[in-house]
């Protein structure tokens, strides 16, 4: 994992603080060393669940009167699990946490000295003419305006940074969607999935404190979008895309829709519901990591 940044030097202190650890403070390479696969996703609490159903889907063995950690306690920010050879991590929401997160993740995979790392992101998202509980694995990320690229504010220029992610990676999540008797009984879909900086005017809902548009503008909007190969709206994965493609990282963006936002702005689906949906995009990449796991074995 290298760092496109010289002005990291080898053997200079290096704090990771919005994780709570350091190059100086930790043994990163001794702690990190053999993890090939890093799963973020929004939620705290859900990226805590995700890390104990790796525990039993890959049959790690925990120590007696021991549990799972969350490594990045001494910061309220995010939370870091380590599962054997994968970190669940949360990102929280919206472009700019997980920037921050991404950063560090990165770097800390490099003090390590890990190589190749997969990377996923695990999310919900608000779906675009296809059925709630549909699964989409992102073929590309777009921002509000459909632009296949970041567009960031660096040193008063806007710098644009490619949202490509690997497409190899997202057909073989595709192929063992289909292929897997759990994930039949729901449709998955490779599509477009646009990138937002805002929930509620960057959406088209009407539903904010906010709004200067009537519903037809919004259809207009939402139609066109979707005309255009989109198929679910969330926060993150433009970044996310972006920031695979510029580290060399093969990276995937799996979520489930809780809505479509062509029918209504707000979710009205029963909570147990939501919860078993929101499992699907875990089920799908954790029987991928057990896969590849296998392979190497």
């Amino acid at each position: 994992m290298q760092l496109a940044n010289p002005h990291i030097k080898p053997g200079q202190e290096d704090v990771l603080y919005h994780i709570a650890l350091g190059t100086k403070s930790h043994n990163l390479q001794y702690l990190f060393h053999d993890v090939k696969f890093v799963c973020l996703g929004g939620s705290p609490s859900r990226m805590r669940q995700f890390a104990e159903y790796l525990v039993s889907v890959l049959q790690i063995e925990i120590p007696s009167g021991m549990g799972l950690t969350n490594i990045a306690s001494g910061s309220d920010r995010y939370v870091l699990y380590k599962v054997g050879p994968v970190l669940s991590v949360s990102h929280g929401m919206g472009v700019p946490s997980l920037s921050i997160i991404f950063h560090e993740i990165v770097k800390l995979l490099h003090h390590a000295g890990c190589s190749d790392v997969t990377f996923f992101r695990l999310g919900t998202s608000g779906g675009l003419g296809i059925e709630p509980g549909s699964l989409v694995i992102t073929e590309e990320a777009v921002d509000g305006l459909l632009r296949p690229y970041m567009e960031l504010a660096t040193l008063g220029k806007l710098v644009q940074h490619p949202s490509r992610l690997d497409p190899d990676l997202a057909q073989e999540l595709l192929s063992l969607a289909q292929a897997d008797p759990a994930c039949q009984a729901h449709n998955t879909y490779l599509a477009k999935t646009m990138c937002t900086l805002d929930f509620y005017e960057g959406q088209a809902r009407l539903d904010g404190a906010f709004c200067d548009y009537q519903e037809k503008d919004k259809m207009t909007f939402l139609k066109k979008v979707h005309e255009s190969g989109v198929c679910n709206i969330e926060m993150e994965s433009l970044c996310f895309a972006s920031y695979c493609h510029r580290a060399g990282i093969r990276g995937a963006v799996v979520c489930v829709t809780l809505l479509d936002r062509l029918k209504g702005d707000q979710i009205s689906t029963p909570h147990d519901t939501l919860e078993d949906w929101q499992r699907r995009a875990q089920n799908l990449v954790a029987s991928y990591i057990k896969q590849r796991l296998k392979r190497s074995t």
